[in-house]
């Protein structure tokens, strides 16, 4: 993964360190971001080639779509921490009652909670990137340098 991550450093707080590395957690983020960005299936069995409809199928949500085959291969592979993490960021990014002092008794409810469902569990919540990035946000941490790598 490109190079280290810009770190912001809170007003009044040292950041909570975290078990995932904020690269991860931003590949999550891009990858979330391409998948959310598709459109409904228009046509399930298009019958043509890709280049004469302009790969517009690229752009549905195929049950086969190769994002979501990466993004879940990706979450799979993380360790149990390292999902228990990825969850407990996005709860923190998605629900205005915490604030990251609230980290570990987000993250003790996130652990409570795990099972073997984790990539089902996050790729089912819309805005999924934009929880992960909020929640990365509030524990100090940006993903700008790593998406400029990116794009």
């Amino acid at each position: 993964m490109p190079g280290p991550l810009n770190r912001i450093e809170p007003k009044d707080e040292t950041p909570v360190p975290i078990t995932i590395s904020p690269e991860k957690v931003c590949f999550v983020i891009v990858k979330a971001r391409e998948f959310d960005a598709k459109d409904a299936v228009t046509e399930p069995d298009p019958g043509s080639n890709p280049s004469d409809d302009m790969d517009a199928a690229v752009l549905e949500d195929h049950k086969d779509d190769p994002v979501v085959e990466e993004l879940t291969s990706f979450i799979n592979s993380l360790s149990v921490d390292e999902q228990i993490d990825l969850v407990a960021l996005t709860w923190l990014g998605r629900d205005g009652d915490y604030e990251a002092p609230d980290w570990p008794e987000v993250r003790e409810e996130a652990a409570g909670e795990h099972n073997e469902r984790t990539a089902t569990y996050l790729l089912g919540m819309p805005l999924l990137g934009d929880f992960l990035e909020e929640g990365l946000a509030m524990l100090g941490y940006s993903c700008e340098e790593f998406e400029i790598d990116r794009l």
